[in-house]
């Protein structure tokens, strides 16, 4: 069994589909937060040394899935395998991150960017299983290795993104107060963002990772992005749960 981490959030009513629950309270009690949180037991140059030593360990199987990864999508569509993407890290800084190609080439040029969709007609064959199992997100250790990334952290999103949420989204950049992550609390709970009420309930999740982080909650988003990797996400997930006012 995975090990759950202390003091779980408290529930808020889910209606379906779980993307539309409301995240009203820790959201509007953010702008009353700390600006830069102070995480709970894991010293950040600890954290920082973690995540380089299995970060170069994870590389050395990663590296040939990653090569065969780049040949299916170099023979199954047209233009690059591998894609570089600006993203918004830790202080609000951008970094230069690394992904295998998982959409049509240049997918973005009439539309600009735009979070993806279910059945979302971007996407390749190719591209469609290199999501499911998560491995277009393995060049990535590299930004782990250059101190860009987090092997748990918030997810980092693209600076036009970022740009409009700021304005929407009431505390948004406390998520910029650590280094964003390959995976992450949020994301072994929720689906991806498809609306500014799910970046909410996502933003509930990450500072609650963040005021709580420590040894035990890295454990259990690893261990958790795991079990989902396989399938197994039923041993882990609870219905959705966000932070009340009285923890903050």
């Amino acid at each position: 069994m995975v090990e759950r981490t202390s003091r779980r959030p408290a529930v808020l009513v889910s209606p379906k589909p779980a993307m539309r629950t409301p995240a009203v309270s820790i959201i509007r009690s953010a702008p009353h937060l700390p600006s830069a949180p102070t995480p709970a037991g894991v010293g950040s140059s600890v954290k920082a040394a973690a995540d380089v030593l299995f970060a170069a360990l994870l590389l050395v199987p990663a590296v040939p899935v990653m090569l065969a990864c780049v040949a299916l999508v170099r023979l199954t569509s047209r233009g690059p395998a591998v894609y570089t993407q600006s993203r918004v890290g830790r202080g609000g800084r951008v970094f230069t991150l690394y992904k295998i190609r998982s959409m049509c080439h240049e997918c973005e040029s009439l539309t600009g960017p735009r979070w993806s969709m279910p059945g979302d007609p971007r996407i390749t064959a190719v591209g469609k299983v290199l999501r499911r199992l998560h491995l277009d997100e393995l060049p990535q250790l590299v930004n782990v290795l250059k101190g860009e990334m987090s092997l748990v952290g918030p997810r980092p999103e693209r600076p036009e993104i970022v740009k409009r949420l700021r304005q929407i989204v009431p505390g948004y950049d406390r998520r910029h107060a650590v280094k964003p992550g390959i995976t992450g609390f949020a994301q072994v709970h929720l689906p991806p963002d498809s609306c500014v009420r799910s970046v909410k309930n996502k933003l509930a999740y990450d500072l609650f990772y963040i005021r709580r982080r420590s040894v035990r909650m890295e454990l259990f988003v690893a261990a958790a992005t795991a079990l989902k990797l396989v399938g197994l996400r039923r041993l882990y997930q609870r219905k959705p749960r966000f932070p009340t006012d009285s923890e903050e």
